[in-house]
């Protein structure tokens, strides 16, 4: 069961296939392995090391503290069908309620979780015009205020040029990221053990400080965190497209729109566009006729505007502590070239030969005129072309942003919800009071009519929608494989869905469990939340619950099977059958706590460990009530009580 159970993340598609595949095979390796132990190695080791076990009296289970206990707990609903019914319709109450628990929000659900990495990056973004000058000066304001958490190791700024690129910057195009308005610091930080907190609560904290300093210099920051999966562009990216004749104009100032209302929503950081500021373009357009008669050609115009503005390499200096030789480049001072008028003022020497004076002798060259530019043109300001961006031959605007304390669903949707929704009194809806049930916060907006929002694309909502899918249909898959061995095993479809049952009982451990994690200790690091998310990996340790708490039910069956065969009561089978694997199934529940606590100091497969801890423990406990109180209630009037015949046992 387990096995079959893990099997089918080998089939799970894009991007988080490889991340799942190594389970698919490591899992069923390890259980086969364990099992040859188990039969062969166990077996021989307890006939040479144990020594044989002398008879004790006290009339067998039934003597038993456990067996008395049992008893006690389990006659009154043996006797009272009533009370049976009651016990099974508030089983299924708390099933129907731990269900609910992520449809209120009061469980968070999110693709991936978060790593506690040794690194992050702060991404600086200035306005398209800005200096390179300007932006290493945020920058160094930026890594001055990071020079004094006790936590940061060091930092490395690169101004004007990316920084090395990773996986994640490859796919968020971080290498494309080369002109004088952009800057990314690497920040690393102290080694784990040395650290309190752990790296997304760090980034919470510093937050608010490093978004005050770089809005007071006008800059757009974003603090990016490597994933422990397959990388986004962004957590939140959403791509508009419009209709054929739909300007661009109209695209790029939807995006605005939406970039606007994603500002108003709670926790909701890092909000940005794909549309570029205005940048005023100074273009000076010569008079080709006043040009001609000064003996100035435009080619000359446009050598001196150049090279006052871009300059001009005059040679390269060879320096012993450089790597490569520097370029000495001649052109103005910065004061001079980015005033039009300083720049109209410059004088173009007009070619000899060109012009004449006419004498009493002839013809002969007049003397070279040095003519100010702002004479032979005018010059012209205007705004410069934005970016035009497509994917798959369609015009789109994007829009990005990122979350702090929230999940991407509860934004996708909340926003969503609220286009086109009718004005309202303009205050957004306490995120606590939202459910997905009626999503919305409170605050509408629209976009221009032909003009569409896509909000699965390439942002992690895409990535969650495909990955849980591929995961509930390796869920559905793993259930029916479990199914048709248990039906091998047992040799009756009703059995086989008896035994089953453990696995919706462990539901009613692993959402409260979750919600119960959210109230324990602090959950909010400088106003923002920071709670215990469901993640895939908490999705995977769903599928494995499916294949091991399979196993309690099934040893349960079987030891009331024996028990009828040897001609006990039914009532007396389900009552020793549960008295002596009690003790056993605590055990093995036990020891599979003891070793997934292990593993929920990993912020990455912690929600693994506490969905198999939540769910073995609810299923255990639950497994050894509702089974047999169940089994009593369909086949305590039957002839054989459930015991399949031989017959069926053959077939």
């Amino acid at each position: 069961a387990i096995i079959i159970s893990f099997a089918p993340l080998y089939f799970i598609t894009g991007m988080m296939g490889p991340y799942m595949a190594p389970m698919a095979f490591n899992v069923p390796v390890a259980v086969t392995v364990s099992t040859v132990v188990a039969f062969l190695v166990t077996p021989w080791l307890s006939y040479k090391l144990l020594k044989p076990a002398g008879t004790r009296a006290g009339g067998g289970v039934t003597g038993t503290g456990l067996y008395r206990i049992y008893a006690a707990l389990l006659k009154p609903l043996f006797r009272s069908p009533a009370r049976s019914w009651c016990l099974l319709f508030f089983v299924l109450l708390l099933c129907a309620a731990a269900m609910l628990l992520p449809a209120f929000q009061l469980v968070p659900l999110k693709l991936l979780p978060y790593d506690n990495k040794d690194e992050f990056q702060v991404v600086i973004d200035m306005p398209e015009s800005t200096t390179l000058e300007r932006t290493q000066g945020v920058a160094a304001e930026l890594c001055g205020y990071l020079s004094g958490v006790a936590e940061v190791k060091d930092y490395t700024a690169f101004v004007g040029l990316p920084s090395p690129m990773d996986f994640n910057g490859m796919v968020r195009h971080y290498y494309l990221r080369d002109g004088a308005h952009y800057a990314d610091i690497r920040v690393t930080l102290a080694e784990r053990r040395h650290r309190s907190q752990q790296s997304h609560a760090m980034l919470l904290r510093l937050r608010r400080d490093l978004e005050a300093i770089a809005e007071e210099a006008g800059a757009r920051i974003k603090l990016v965190e490597a994933p422990p999966g397959p990388p986004v562009i962004s957590t939140i990216a959403v791509e508009l497209y419009g209709e054929k004749a739909t300007p661009y104009d109209a695209l790029q100032q939807a995006a605005k729109a939406l970039a606007a209302r994603l500002e108003k929503e709670p926790f909701v950081v890092d909000v940005d566009t794909s549309v570029e500021d205005d940048q005023q373009k100074i273009t000076f357009v010569p008079d080709r006729e006043k040009a001609a008669l000064s003996g100035i050609s435009t080619e000359d115009i446009a050598m001196t505007v150049r090279l006052a503005g871009d300059g001009l390499v005059a040679g390269t200096m060879q320096i012993p502590d450089e790597v490569n030789p520097l370029p000495v480049v001649l052109r103005l001072p910065y004061e001079v070239r980015s005033s039009p008028n300083a720049v109209a003022a410059l004088r173009v020497k007009g070619r000899p030969g060109i012009t004449k004076i006419r004498e009493k002798s002839g013809l002969r060259d007049a003397p070279q005129p040095i003519v100010p530019i702002g004479e032979l043109g005018e010059v012209k300001r205007s705004l410069k072309d934005k970016a035009i961006y497509h994917k798959n031959l369609r015009p789109v605007a994007y829009v990005f942003a990122d979350v702090a304390g929230r999940t991407p669903a509860e934004i996708v949707l909340d926003v969503s919800r609220d286009m086109n929704r009718p004005a309202g009194n303009g205050v957004a809806l306490p995120v606590a009071d939202r459910t997905y049930f009626n999503p919305g916060g409170g605050i509408p907006w629209t976009l221009p009519a032909g003009i569409r929002a896509v909000w699965d694309g390439e942002g992690e909502w895409g990535i969650t929608l495909r990955v849980f899918r591929d995961l509930g249909i390796a869920f559905g898959v793993a259930l029916l494989g479990i199914f048709l061995v248990l039906r091998i095993q047992t040799g009756l479809s009703a059995i086989t869905g008896l035994i089953m049952l453990a696995i919706p009982l462990s539901i009613i451990g692993v959402m409260p469990g979750f919600w119960l994690l959210n109230h324990l200790g602090e959950r909010a690091v400088d106003g923002f939340p920071n709670p215990v998310l469901f993640t895939a990996t908490a999705m995977i340790g769903m599928i494995a619950l499916a294949g091991i708490v399979v196993r309690n039910s099934l040893i349960l069956v079987e030891f009331i099977h024996k028990g009828l065969r040897d001609g006990v009561a039914l009532q007396e089978a389900l009552l020793q059958a549960g008295a002596v694997r009690m003790r056993p199934i605590f055990l093995t529940a036990g020891t599979t706590l003891l070793g997934n606590m292990v593993i929920t100091l990993d912020p990455v497969f912690s929600g693994l460990a506490w969905t198999i801890i939540f769910g073995i423990a609810a299923s255990t406990l639950f497994t050894l009530v509702v089974i047999p109180v169940l089994y009593h209630l369909a086949y305590g009037k039957k002839p054989g009580h459930g015991l399949p015949s031989p017959r069926e046992t053959e077939a």
